[in-house]
């Protein structure tokens, strides 16, 4: 192990001023603590002072090597000083010593701490050695004076230095990119990241946690080995595995817009270290990158709707094919056994509403998971239940009129996940042996009862809103429907994607889930518009775009189609204030043409597949068309001509 790969700069401090040893010491702890390597500073101090009372780690000669092996060690590191005037650290001959190494073992590492210290000695033996450190201008200056004397001391592993160079330089960033949905977003930051690195002349490896699942993971070793790590996720990720790492968290747009100055705060170990303690996550380090609330609970939101959105999908399409199959069967017009007459259309349908069935029960307890680990998953999951089946004190069983719905799955998955979070802080007097029960017995259990109860006391008020909430949209007359038709569609195009976006489906979502359909047929139809806008001017008003552009503009067809919003963001990041307020007015004219057709969509997803199951499905698609047609003639007045004619040959 070298001396390069456990002290970094932030462990060193040159020129220091300390009047005693336990200054000293209290003075190089702080540098451990500052780079990320202890657990408890505290605890480390006794385990220093423990040393030192068996005898002087001053060797003579100006050096000291105070070192200890503690349970309160993150990580084998290294700090270092200098300390001009000197000072009295009881070394053997009597003189003060000016030049420090304190070393930082953890308890299972083996004897990794005598290794460090006897490779140190021998490099301290040469007094040239000693006062090109002592003299060393900066941080910087001292490292590569190390890397000099280490090369020299030990030529035979410098055969291996140019791969373990290698591997450094390709995994001098780490980075991971999230968005909801896992479709658009995650690739942009990606890609805007990748390229970014390597114009700075950094290698960089990055995670997508896409719509597939994670990919392209780092190892233990590449996060071992890298400077940090960039998290732009707008929900959350597996963070654990960056304990004790530079980690700079932030949103997935900045990812796409601001790459560069992501970068550049890992490269100059300005971003904060991370450290996640029995499933909380605590930051430490620059409070500028600390989130701010209003982020952190659209992350929590976010998690728990990426988890609901297959359950959501898959079962609500399977219910549309449900009524389709009755449709074909001559079964139209049976009331309310409407998608279950025939037996065929039945065992879809009742396929389909058992995946439906899930929906607020992920959602509530994937909300209490963002907030507080996996313990919070269980509550979460039965609060959002008792959300559904309207549970109360006085009828735990259910009631009707006390079902909470879509707004108590959201209740019960912020508060289960706080309730469980102070079960974490009121279970910290548990002995450490206790570790491995909390999380899968007492947490949960606790948790569980809390929610229950909690649910059982608020259900029938919040049931009271969530039932006045679906009668009024209901009882919505001709003009109100059309006007929030045309909002919702309308926000569909505002940020293709983001928390505009993602607000009014979720609002389709939880429509639907109440009977009111007609809603989703604005909220989908809003979301189509944008790309098959953008698609028709390219294939139209060709002298609007750049060559990149044009080559990628059939693919909106297909992605417009399929209710792919996202297909549209690589245009409206171009020039966002001539294509968002176009792809706004066409999705705006399509919602308000679904409102004046009276068109309803009972699936949540699907795109042109479900139209079939559509209220006036001919109406819905001329709805479409015209909206996307106006969207394209918006952009045609909108968009300056490209004046570079070669781009478009």
């Amino acid at each position: 192990m070298k001396i390069r790969d456990l002290l970094r700069p932030e462990a060193i401090e040159l020129s220091v001023s300390a009047g005693s040893k336990e200054e000293m010491i209290d003075r190089l702890i702080s540098l451990h603590e500052k780079a990320g390597n202890l657990n408890s500073a505290a605890a480390y101090r006794e385990a220093i002072l423990a040393r030192e009372a068996e005898g002087s780690t001053a060797i003579g000669e100006g050096i000291a090597v105070p070192h200890a092996k503690s349970d309160s060690v993150r990580q084998a590191g290294l700090a270092a000083a200098t300390v001009p005037s000197g000072i009295d650290y009881g070394a053997p001959d009597g003189q003060p010593s000016d030049l420090f190494f304190m070393i930082a073992a953890p308890q299972d590492g083996g004897d990794v701490h005598l290794e460090i210290l006897s490779r140190l000695m021998v490099m301290l033996m040469d007094p040239d050695f000693c006062n090109q450190l002592r003299t060393a201008s900066d941080p910087e200056e001292f490292l590569q004076i190390i890397d000099r004397q280490e090369a020299e001391k030990y030529p035979e592993e410098q055969t291996e230095e140019p791969a373990k160079e290698e591997v450094q330089k390709g995994y001098r960033i780490l980075a991971v990119t999230a968005c909801p949905t896992g479709i658009a977003h995650t690739y942009m930051a990606a890609e805007a990241l990748q390229q970014t690195a390597e114009k700075m002349g950094y290698t960089i490896k990055i995670e997508t946690d896409g719509a597939s699942g994670a990919k392209n993971i780092p190892t233990k070793e590449e996060i071992a080995a890298c400077d940090g790590i960039i998290v732009a996720a707008d929900k959350n990720v597996e963070m654990a595995r960056f304990d004790g790492k530079r980690v700079l968290k932030t949103s997935v747009s900045a990812g796409i817009n601001k790459p560069e100055e992501l970068i550049q705060k890992i490269i100059d170990g300005k971003a904060p270290v991370y450290h996640a303690q029995g499933g909380a996550q605590e930051e430490d380090g620059a409070e500028e990158e600390k989130e701010g609330i209003g982020h952190r609970l659209y992350k929590h939101l976010m998690n728990g709707v990426s988890h609901m959105l297959p359950f959501v999908v898959g079962g609500g399409v399977l219910i549309a094919l449900g009524f389709l199959i009755d449709t074909v069967a001559g079964n139209a017009n049976v009331g309310s056994s409407f998608g279950q007459t025939s037996p065929v259309a039945a065992v879809v349908y009742w396929i389909g509403q058992a995946a439906f069935s899930f929906m607020l029960p992920i959602l509530a307890g994937y909300i209490s998971q963002s907030i507080a680990d996996r313990p919070g998953l269980l509550p979460g999951i039965v609060g959002g239940y008792l959300a559904t089946t309207g549970a109360t004190l006085a009828n735990p069983t259910g009631d009707a009129t006390a079902v909470s719905g879509f707004l108590g799955a959201l209740l019960a998955g912020f508060i289960a996940g706080i309730f469980v979070n102070w079960l974490k802080k009121g279970f910290q007097w548990m002995p450490k042996s206790m570790d491995g029960i909390k999380p899968v017995f007492i947490y949960p259990l606790i948790g569980t009862a809390m929610i229950g109860l909690f649910m059982l006391c608020i259900n029938p008020f919040v049931g009271l809103i969530n039932l006045g909430l679906t009668n009024g949209l209901t009882s919505l007359g001709t003009t109100s429907r059309l006007l929030l038709s045309v909002v919702l569609a309308a926000m569909m195009s505002i940020d293709m994607g983001g928390p505009f976006n993602k607000a009014a489906y979720v609002f389709g979502t939880a429509a639907v889930a109440a009977g009111s359909t007609w809603i989703m047929a604005a909220v989908m139809i809003g979301g189509m518009v944008p790309p098959i806008a953008i698609a028709l001017s390219t294939t139209f008003h060709k002298k609007k775009w750049t060559a990149g552009e044009l080559k990628s503009g059939p693919v909106n067809y297909v992605m417009g189609l399929c209710f792919i919003t996202e297909g549209a963001i690589p245009y409206a990041a171009a020039d966002p204030l001539r294509v968002i307020p176009s792809c706004m007015v066409g999705s705006a004219v399509a919602g308000a043409l679904t409102a004046a057709f009276q068109c309803a969509c009972p699936a949540p997803h699907g795109g042109i597949f479900v139209f079939a199951v559509v209220d006036h499905p001919f109406g819905y698609l001329l709805a479409l068309l015209a909206g996307s047609v106006a969207g394209a003639l918006m952009l045609a007045l909108l968009k300056k001509n490209k004046t570079v004619e070669k781009e478009r040959a």
